[in-house]
């Protein structure tokens, strides 16, 4: 796998080259949830998702931005919550996260490849991906050696609006109002 330097992207700069992707992909624990679980002496587990990342979310949709989930590890709470949101791309999967993608965007037919991606991850198994994406981005509190890996790391921690935050600056680079998309 080739290795890629951080670029260092200021807020302008990725808002520019946000404009050309045709994917958002991101990680659940630790960038949709604050890397937590509940989990209860029956085996039943909740997470925490940030309610305005999922706004966001299904205004990308609506604005015609693919969005891919990808976890190395399967909870019914993520399936829930990404069915609640209508995220129809969802892996979770144990394996390198880039080789996973990418088999999945060939599986699936999907007209883009991992350049055309921004990534959001938060640790040590993201960094494959964060390399490969077109934009590797970091939340705010990611282990280091992403953190040094990352194109862009953002103001906000994973699960407080990291997710929103990106998105925010995909719409401000197109030009677009978050607005428009409320009743698509």
């Amino acid at each position: 796998m080739a290795t890629r330097k951080k670029t260092g992207l200021t807020r302008a700069v990725l808002k520019k080259k946000l404009t050309a992707i045709k994917a958002l992909i991101l990680d659940v624990d630790g960038v949709l949830t604050d890397d937590s679980l509940y989990i209860g002496s029956d085996g039943f587990e909740l997470k925490r998702f940030n309610i305005g990342d999922g706004l966001m979310i299904v205004l990308a949709m609506r604005a015609g931005l693919e969005i891919i989930i990808m976890s190395n590890r399967y909870s019914p709470a993520t399936v829930t919550r990404m069915n609640d949101l209508r995220v129809k791309h969802v892996i979770q999967e144990r394996g390198d996260k880039a080789q996973l993608v990418g088999d999945y965007i060939k599986k699936n037919n999907l007209p883009l490849e991992l350049k055309d991606t921004a990534f959001i991850g938060n640790d040590i198994m993201d960094i494959s991906l964060a390399r490969q994406a077109g934009i590797g981005v970091a939340v705010k509190d990611a282990h280091p050696e992403l953190l040094a890996e990352a194109d862009y790391v953002t103001s906000r921690k994973g699960g407080q609006g990291a997710v929103r935050e990106i998105i925010d600056l995909y719409f401000k680079g197109r030009g677009l109002n978050t607005a428009d998309f409320l009743k698509k």
